[in-house]
């Protein structure tokens, strides 16, 4: 027996040639919504990281200047406490009370008497 030869109609290889080209064309509508919509989450993204950016570097300049006053006051009350220091161990030495009096002298009121313990 020989095998039979099958004809397909041509609409119905139309119909299948159109079926395939209607899926063929709903997957790339899907591939470009798709593709579209990375495109914009990739931009969201960068502009997200560019604004963060933004705001560190405001915040990190802020953080200088704030660090660079309190370097100034730093410096002053440093000096402050040098000078302090020199005469605090100046009154410890020899006459220091003597001077430490001296210095006292004008705290006294004019109408009051001094004493001075020995």
């Amino acid at each position: 027996m020989k095998p039979k030869k099958r004809s397909f109609p041509s609409n119905k290889r139309v119909a299948a040639a159109s079926i395939a080209s209607t899926f063929q064309l709903q997957e790339q509508r899907r591939e470009l919504i798709y593709s579209c919509l990375a495109f914009f989450l990739k931009l969201g993204l960068l502009s997200l990281g560019a604004v963060s950016l933004i705001k560190l570097s405001f915040a990190y300049s802020q953080r200088l200047v704030r660090h660079s006053e309190l370097a100034a006051v730093l410096e002053v009350e440093s000096l402050k406490l040098n000078s302090l220091n020199k005469r605090f161990d100046h009154l410890f030495t020899i006459g220091g009370g003597h001077r430490l009096m001296d210095e006292q002298d004008q705290l006294i009121a004019p109408n009051r008497l001094r004493v001075i313990w020995k």
